[in-house]
């Protein structure tokens, strides 16, 4: 039960900032580029091809925020550009990224928001060709047994924030990925059993206005 009360408790900055990339909502320490050996390099362009090789998306997920608050759902990923992020009750969320925006729909409160793409912490995935250099600065990676973990930032916007993202190797995976905002908090999102190159329903990401027709102003 203490688990399930901790998902109820999401905002909405909790949720962009959990989508894959900078957590771009609020400020963030700046990091200077990595010194890359050739060996990074290597491994940097590895991880470049495999990102730009993922197509679609389809994947459990669990975020987990600095706070405790817990929250699992459904994510699937049409690349470029589209995107569906659907929470299991009781979080009341729904994501759709189409035509260079986000939409964002609160069941609790009957609201939808809309961002432009490019202004989101979801642009670095959906984006048409993934590349490190240019518009992706690399911080760090580090490599486990198993494990690489590249942590990146946009380079025009340094201060918008950092993410890390967690590939297994040998074969490349993406697993996670983990948020660091300014003030030291962290969100991760975990991939539970993802599935790469599987067919989606376009209409995963039509979007239609979900809220009642007959609310105010409708």
């Amino acid at each position: 039960m203490k688990k399930n009360s901790s998902r109820s408790v999401l905002s909405r900055r909790d949720v962009l900032g959990a989508l894959p990339m900078l957590g771009a909502l609020s400020l963030a320490p700046r990091l200077a580029q990595a010194a890359l050996t050739q060996a990074d390099n290597a491994d940097l362009q590895r991880v470049q091809d495999y990102l730009n090789n993922i197509h679609t998306l389809q994947s459990r997920f669990e975020q987990v925020s600095n706070d405790g608050g817990v929250a699992t759902g459904t994510i699937y990923l049409s690349r470029p550009g589209k995107m569906r992020v659907v929470y299991d009750p009781p979080v009341p969320i729904l994501l759709v990224a189409t035509d260079g925006r986000i939409w964002y729909y609160d069941q609790k409160l009957d609201e939808v928001s809309f961002f432009d793409l490019k202004d989101t912490p979801a642009w670095f995935l959906l984006q048409d060709n993934v590349h490190f250099g240019g518009d992706i600065t690399v911080n760090n990676l580090q490599r486990d047994a198993a494990v690489l973990r590249v942590t990146v930032a946009e380079t025009k916007k340094p201060d918008l924030g950092r993410a890390t993202l967690v590939l297994s190797d040998k074969p490349l995976e993406l697993r996670k990925w983990v948020i660091l905002d300014a003030q030291q908090k962290t969100t991760t999102v975990s991939l539970d059993d993802p599935h790469y190159g599987v067919p989606l329903n376009p209409n995963l990401f039509y979007w239609t206005d979900p809220r009642s027709p007959n609310r105010p102003g409708g």
